[in-house]
C-alpha cells in the first residue's frame, strides 16, 4: 500500500486509514478487523471518544499485542472541543487509559463545527490550553481538527495556525470543500478524507443508473480514484465493520497516480448527465441564497436533489435529508418543508431557480425516516 507525508507531523500515512466507528459486534470482531487491516497495510488507526466502545477495543487489540510494532502503527484519537481546560484534561487521560497507551501519535478536536467550538480552541484558557501541556509532556505528538463545518469556519480554523492536519467531508459528489483542501496544503498540514463511500454517496450500493455511468468502473473506485489522484489529500477514511468489507476499498491502494483519459471521460459523461437531466433545474452549489430566514439548508438540500434526479441517488438523499434536525451541529438545518416562501431567497439565485419549488419537490422525493448519526 502506498504511503504519503501528513503535512508538518510527517508521519507517513499509508492512504487509506482504518476508521474504528463501526466496531458495533464485539471486541473479537473488532481485534480480527484490525488485524486484517494490518496485514492489508494500513498503519493508521483513527478512533474516538464518542465512538461507543471503540477506543476500549482498540485499546484491548494494543494489550493483547498486534502483528506491527507499536512504532510501525499511528493512532489517533479524536475528543470533542470543551470549553474549559480541565474538562480537556480528564478526557485526554480517559482517552489513554482505554487505549493502554502511553502517547497519542495524533490528537484530533472532534467536530470542530460551530464559531463557539472555534472561540473555545482559541480562548486562552480553553481546551487547548490542556492539549498543549499533553504535546509539550509528550502523550500527545500532532494536533489538528475534525470538523462538519460550513466552508467559512473550516477556513478559519485552519487559519487559527493551530493544527497540523485536518480531517473534512470532500468527495466527487461533494466539492464545497475544495478551498480548504487547498488552504491546508498551502500550510502543510495533513487531510484525510472522512467517509468517503458512506458520506460520499452510500457509493457501496449505488443505484443501477449510476453503476451503468460508471462503467467498466465501480462508483465506488471512481470516488477512491478521484480523491487518490489528488497529491494534497494524504488518506481515506475507510470504516468496516467486519474484516470482509476492507477488501473491496483496498483494491486501489495503489492507484494514486493521475486519472487516466478513461477515467476522465467517465467524470466528464457524470457532469453532462447532471446537465441534461435537471436542464434548468439544476442548482450549481454557489450558496448565495444563504441564509435562509427559516434556517433551511438550501444548498445541501439542492444538492440531494440534484443527485436523486440526475443518477437516482435516492437512497443516498433519502439517508442524509433524514438527518436534517436530528443531528445537531453535525448536520445543522431543517427540512424543505419548513419554506414558507417568503422569496427571501429568490433575488440572490444567480441561476434563477424557483427554490420553494424546488424545495417542495425535494421534501416529496426525499423525506422519509428520521436519521440520527451512530453515536449521539
Amino acid at each position: 500500500m502506498q504511503h504519503r507525508r501528513f503535512g508538518k507531523t510527517n508521519l507517513h500515512l499509508s492512504v487509506f486509514s482504518l476508521g474504528t466507528m463501526r466496531f458495533l459486534a464485539d471486541a473479537e470482531n473488532a481485534e480480527e478487523t484490525i488485524a486484517k487491516a494490518l496485514s492489508l497495510g494500513i498503519n493508521h488507526l483513527e478512533t474516538a471518544r464518542g465512538y461507543g466502545k471503540s477506543e476500549e477495543y482498540l485499546g484491548g487489540a494494543l494489550k493483547g499485542g498486534l502483528s506491527v510494532p507499536r512504532t510501525g502503527l499511528h493512532i489517533t484519537t479524536k475528543i470533542p472541543p470543551t470549553a474549559d481546560a480541565d474538562t480537556m484534561r480528564r478526557y485526554i487521560d480517559e482517552s489513554l487509559e482505554r487505549l493502554n497507551l502511553n502517547y497519542l501519535d495524533c490528537l484530533g478536536i472532534h467536530g470542530l463545527n460551530t464559531w463557539q467550538h472555534l472561540e473555545w480552541v482559541q480562548t486562552k484558557d480553553g481546551c487547548m490550553q490542556a492539549v498543549q501541556e499533553a504535546v509539550a509532556d509528550g502523550r500527545v505528538r500532532h494536533v489538528g481538527f475534525s470538523t462538519h463545518a460550513p466552508l467559512e469556519i473550516i477556513l478559519a480554523a485552519i487559519n487559527t495556525d493551530l493544527f497540523e492536519f485536518v480531517n473534512l467531508h470532500y468527495y466527487y459528489f461533494f466539492q464545497r470543500n475544495a478551498p480548504a483542501i487547498q488552504l491546508a496544503a498551502d500550510k502543510d498540514m495533513g487531510v484525510l478524507i472522512i467517509s468517503p463511500a458512506d458520506k460520499g454517496g452510500k457509493l457501496y450500493t449505488p443505484p443501477q443508473t449510476l453503476k451503468d455511468l460508471c462503467q467498466p468502473y465501480s462508483p465506488l473506485e471512481l470516488n477512491y480514484r478521484f480523491l487518490l489522484s489528488d497529491n494534497r489529500i494524504t488518506t481515506l477514511s475507510v470504516g468496516p465493520a467486519n474484516p470482509e468489507e476492507l477488501i473491496d476499498p483496498l483494491r486501489v491502494a495503489d492507484s494514486g497516480d493521475n486519472l487516466t483519459s478513461a477515467e476522465k471521460a467517465i467524470f466528464d459523461n457524470l457532469e453532462n448527465q447532471q446537465k441534461t437531466a435537471l436542464a434548468t433545474d439544476k442548482c450549481s452549489q454557489c450558496y448565495a441564497c444563504l441564509p435562509c430566514p427559516e434556517n433551511i439548508n438550501i444548498p445541501e438540500v439542492l444538492r440531494l436533489r440534484n443527485l436523486a434526479v440526475a443518477y437516482n441517488m435516492k437512497d443516498y438523499g433519502q439517508y442524509r435529508y433524514g438527518m436534517f434536525e436530528n443531528a445537531g451541529h453535525w448536520f445543522p438545518g431543517m427540512k424543505a418543508s419548513r419554506c414558507t416562501e417568503c422569496g427571501d431567497c429568490l433575488p440572490r439565485c444567480p441561476e434563477n431557480l424557483d427554490i420553494p419549488d424546488l424545495l417542495k419537490d425535494a421534501h416529496e422525493r426525499l423525506n422519509g425516516k428520521a436519521g440520527r448519526r451512530l453515536w449521539g
